[in-house]
């Protein structure tokens, strides 16, 4: 998570992190199902409204960090060194984020996502949206229109190459055995863009 820099701002993010940690614990510990938001607001000790201040659902509590994989995906475009490749530069982040969310300590929380279809929906959801603010971002970082199918196509293709490697058996090497793939088709375009820019 970003860290925030004013007073009320960090008191503001302590505040969140609490409620997500509170909910957390309490989803592993006796199901998703089972606990309702205002058995939340007490454990953590605020209000219901202080709770959806914060997240917009229950669902959103179980992805906390949410906004601030979106932020890192858009960054490793924007941020990139003057003429790093883009792909390269997004494969490196996708090993971070698979390397966060494969921890021997991520393991459960997995475990209580994929039993809960409420929650695949959720993050089936937020992988679209992520995929969407990527694709914005290349758009961008090219001079293209947003909407351009290449560049969504590729995010798409990023956005996945997370969900699949997570789930495989050496992710790390997923990563990297999906993202050939995806260099390999990002070289066709660019190949293909070379020689209709051609005389």
């Amino acid at each position: 998570m970003t860290v925030p820099t004013g007073r009320r701002e960090r008191k503001k993010a302590a505040t969140r992190q609490k409620i997500a940690d509170t909910a957390l614990r309490l989803f592993l510990a006796r199901g998703y199902d089972a606990v309702g938001i205002r058995e939340v607001a007490a454990e953590a000790d605020v209000a219901v409204t202080t709770v959806f201040s914060h997240f917009a659902s229950k669902e959103a509590l179980v992805f906390e960090q949410d906004e601030d994989f979106e932020q890192r995906l858009v960054r490793a475009v924007t941020d990139r060194a003057p003429h790093e490749p883009l792909i390269p530069a997004l494969r490196q982040e996708i090993h971070a984020l698979v390397r966060h969310c494969t921890g021997d300590d991520a393991a459960p929380v997995w475990q209580m996502i994929v039993a809960s279809p409420a929650l695949l929906e959720y993050e089936e959801s937020m992988r679209l949206r992520h995929a969407e603010s990527l694709a914005t971002a290349i758009a961008a970082d090219l001079a293209l229109p947003p909407a351009t199918t290449t560049c969504r196509t590729i995010a798409r293709f990023v956005i996945d190459a997370y969900a699949l490697a997570r789930e495989a058996a050496e992710p790390q090497a997923a990563v990297d055995e999906i993202f050939r793939m995806i260099e390999a088709a990002w070289a066709a375009v660019a190949g293909s863009r070379r020689v209709q820019a051609s005389p």
